[in-house]
């Protein structure tokens, strides 16, 4: 029988350390696939982050570093200038890139640095045990908003994907979901893109990936997909936002 499916070869044959619903795994395993295909599994550098995916070494078969929190822009700026050949990529949620890290990614990508960000959007700080994120939606309960983010109070979420768009050193930004099987399928297709931008030399790339978080927003699975879709998405919608001159792209900006 002839075999359909199967692991890729940069992902470890090992557990996630997940929630159940948690869509961390279906990342990890596009980006994987996405090595794969791009003959890239001994040239691939990945930089794991603080917070649910603090282990994302123990996931992907290849080269990795731990950053500090909110560091990995600046680890994968120095691994990319030594070794500007290889395929250098961070993996990094809302509370590593979007709060502490906030100042690190935006001076990446003003530089134009040449590696790939993969950027992790749930909405809470999820490790920590649920506290309000700079991504926490308007309304949104946590447990340091119990009454929902007020605007007056916590200010509005922080739009990643749009700030860094409008940065002159960014190549690529696209924002994507892995809620149903179509997005989770163009998601990947905006990985692959993001990295052979990078390959090709051409600046700095980011994708945010809409995932969800069932522990923390207290939702079964399905729930959780179905939460993201008609809260997440109308205020973080989703599409190319920047691309290299001369190719095309869904642009929102």
């Amino acid at each position: 029988m002839a075999k359909v499916f199967s692991r890729p070869r940069s992902l470890k044959d090992i557990p996630f350390h997940y929630c159940p619903g948690c869509t961390h795994g279906i990342v990890h395993r596009l980006v994987a696939e996405v090595i794969d295909e791009m003959d890239c599994f001994d040239r691939a550098i990945a930089v794991a982050p603080v917070g649910c995916a603090v282990f994302a070494y123990d996931y992907f078969d290849c080269d990795a570093f731990q950053a500090a929190h909110g560091r990995a822009p600046a680890v994968a700026t120095g691994i990319k200038r030594v070794l500007p050949d290889r395929l250098v990529f961070t993996y990094q949620g809302d509370g590593d890139l979007a709060a502490i890290g906030t100042g690190e990614v935006v001076h990446a990508a003003a530089r134009g640095e040449n590696f790939t960000v993969i950027f992790i959007n749930n909405a809470i700080y999820a490790m920590t045990g649920g506290q309000m994120a700079p991504t926490t939606l308007l309304g949104q309960k946590t447990t340091t908003t119990p009454y929902g983010r007020d605007r007056q109070v916590n200010g509005c979420p922080v739009r990643m994907s749009e700030m860094l768009a409008v940065l002159d050193g960014t190549a690529y930004v696209a924002r994507v979901s892995v809620h149903n099987p179509a997005n989770v399928n163009r998601a990947k297709k905006a990985i692959r893109r993001a990295f052979e931008i990078q390959m090709a030399g051409q600046g700095f790339s980011i994708v945010e990936v809409l995932s969800a978080c069932p522990t923390n927003w207290g939702l079964a699975p399905l729930e959780a997909l179905k939460w993201l879709e008609e809260n997440m998405i109308p205020y973080y919608p989703l599409g190319e936002f920047k691309v290299p001159a001369g190719e095309g792209g869904e642009q929102h900006v």
